[in-house]
């Protein structure tokens, strides 16, 4: 009987490199996700820490404080907006004298620079009955 010889047999796939393509498209659609999941988070905080800082503004001013020193508190807290690129703006409506009306526009950044995102505007109206002594 003759001797069996093995064939050698090659280290190289046919296949190699194959899954690249589908690897960087599967990479890219994770780290999209992932920037949106975290987009959308950073609004859902935005949201709540503008109506809690409207709230608390209007309270104050019903309460027999002044528009001036609830306004520049309200901006102390929400400090970052501004120094991160957003934009606040305050807007009272005192003209009822039983009712304190305070509209907050906060425009947040994004973490992408120059992209914008539908989101990012922010915008609460708060109204608070004034306290008085009867």
């Amino acid at each position: 009987m003759p001797a069996r010889t093995s064939r050698a047999t090659s280290t190289r796939s046919g296949d190699a490199g194959t899954g690249l393509i589908g690897s960087l498209v599967g990479v890219t659609v994770f780290l999209v996700v992932l920037l949106f999941g975290a987009q959308l988070a950073l609004n859902l905080y935005a949201t709540s820490a503008v109506t809690g800082v409207a709230f608390d503004a209007a309270r104050e001013v019903a309460t027999a404080g002044t528009t001036e020193h609830a306004e520049a508190q309200a901006r102390s807290v929400l400090a970052r907006f501004e120094s991160d690129g957003g934009h606040l703006d305050f807007s009272w409506d005192l003209s009822d004298p039983d009712v304190v009306a305070i509209t907050v526009r906060a425009e947040r950044p994004s973490l992408l620079p120059r992209v914008s995102f539908p989101f990012q505007h922010v915008e609460r109206t708060v109204r608070v009955r004034r306290e008085r002594l009867r």
